[in-house]
């Protein structure tokens, strides 16, 4: 273990919930009372040899121990703190560790509270526009969208009960052994789910609980029309997986729940017609090449860069990687990482991420070398792409999709091919609101944290200087 490993809540939680004093836990984990007591409290680390003694005593998953989420957390914690800090110092990376090792729900508990913060924050600021209209809008939740994307943000983007069902869904009705998977899917829901499906224009797929009809929109490429079916037949097969999911959730807002019921139908609709190992085998056979690998499987490269970043299932995990899709005006409108890549959660995304320029360059694969403020490099990967309206009164619509991993996976990637990774890197930030990089040029704003001048009798690129 290269980091050493703070694990005092997490230990003291598993012990509780067992219903264990620190004397019987200590006796099931061959340690003295007085070590395993310095455990909880994060006084000391545990060992290699704790960390194996720890997942038999309590009979869990190494990866429940796994440092990753922390990662996020920390950040997340960062930049919340750094906004309500303002001008004044805020706390060190060392003190925000300590904090979400010691009090991890506390953690979380601030990052609620600083979102909420934000939003009333929002809405004051847009007072004028909104004066008018009835208190209850003025006092509207919070967007599900936000509480739906951290759901799957510390889950590593992988839900394994959900995964390993629709695993063993695909290989029942053999999805990828066929080369009519429109056929085979009909035929699943006729089968299993009693469905029928009918091609109508109207909605890409409405479905007649009462008669039990699926209608497709016919107009629609196969890869999608492919796409609805299989999330129909999630919604019906794996309902109460789906469920429990949810109530493990437990979301205080109805929207997020309906919102969250939709998003786990998509995931499993993905793991449905990309089954896990068949896919990362296939994606360890080609180097990650989309482009192949959406051949393979018949669906869009947006399906399948989404579908690698959800391959993190416990000893069996794949290259972790972040994916973006990101509309004409910067919008983040789908964002999903099993690295420590951050997005920014307020404000928009670096100017220097190669998914903007992507825009610029239809139909080309953009691939550069990005190194964060933190020191961490990735490889970043980005491609536009349209889906049309289907016709001349409604424009396609048009999105950047950004796929990314750690350098140290780069010999994996068949996208490294010609890239000099011992080359200098783009000096990459997560927002300029909370960017460290003092002597960005593309800087947009200053950052939240620091003083400015603005000389009177100079100017350059930037017309402030930072404190």
């Amino acid at each position: 273990m290269g980091e050493k490993l703070f694990l005092g809540a997490k230990v003291r939680k598993l012990r509780e919930a067992k219903g264990w004093t620190l004397d019987q836990c200590a006796s099931r984990l061959a340690l003295s009372p007085s070590y395993l007591s310095q455990i909880e409290t994060n006084q000391r680390p545990a060992t290699a040899r704790v960390l194996i003694s720890l997942t038999r005593a309590f009979d869990v998953d190494a990866s429940l121990f796994d440092l990753e989420g922390d990662a996020r957390l920390i950040a997340d914690l960062r930049e919340a703190v750094t906004d309500v800090a303002a001008t004044a110092e805020p706390p060190s990376p060392a003190e925000l560790k300590q904090a979400v090792n010691n009090s991890p729900r506390m953690a979380r508990l601030f990052l609620q509270l600083h979102q909420d913060y934000r939003r009333l924050d929002d809405r004051l600021k847009t007072l004028n526009e909104t004066l008018g209209r009835d208190e209850k809008q003025l006092s509207a939740p919070a967007l599900p969208y936000e509480a739906v994307r951290d759901f799957f943000h510390y889950r590593d983007n992988y839900i394994d009960a959900l995964d390993l069902a629709a695993e063993k869904l695909a290989e029942s009705i053999d999805i990828n052994g066929t080369s009519h998977p429109e056929r085979t899917l009909e035929k699943a829901l006729g089968d299993l789910c009693g469905v029928r499906v009918a091609y109508q224009d109207g909605p890409m797929r409405r479905y007649d609980a009462a008669a039990r009809i699926l209608y497709i929109q016919p107009s629609l490429p196969v890869v999608t029309r492919c796409f609805q079916m299989a999330h129909q037949l999630a919604l019906i097969c794996f309902a109460d997986l789906i469920e429990e999911e949810l109530a493990r959730a437990d979301f205080e807002l109805t929207a997020a729940t309906d919102v969250c019921r939709i998003g786990l139908a998509n995931y499993a609709a993905g793991a449905i017609l990309m089954p896990y190992r068949r896919f990362l085998e296939t994606a360890r056979e080609l180097r990650h090449d989309v482009d192949q690998m959406r051949k393979r499987f018949n669906a869009s490269f947006e399906q399948v860069c989404h579908r690698l970043s959800t391959l993190q299932r416990p000893g069996w995990r794949g290259v972790p990687f972040y994916f973006a899709r990101v509309d004409m005006a910067g919008n983040i409108t789908k964002r999903h990482s099993a690295t420590r890549f951050q997005f920014a959660r307020f404000g928009g995304a670096c100017p220097l991420w190669n998914v903007h320029e992507a825009f610029s360059a239809p139909d080309r694969i953009l691939v550069n070398l990005s190194e964060m403020p933190d020191g961490s490099r990735y490889i970043c990967i980005a491609k536009s792409v349209a889906k049309a309206g289907g016709s001349y009164l409604e424009p396609d619509r048009r999105y950047a999709l950004g796929l990314g991993c750690e350098i140290e996976y780069a010999d994996q990637l068949v996208y490294t091919a010609g890239l000099d990774l011992n080359g200098p890197p783009i000096r990459m930030g997560v927002s300029c609101r909370i960017c460290e990089r003092l002597d960005c040029k593309q800087r947009a704003f200053p950052p939240i944290d620091r003083t400015l001048r603005v000389p009177q009798n100079e100017r350059d690129v930037i017309p402030y200087a930072l404190g």
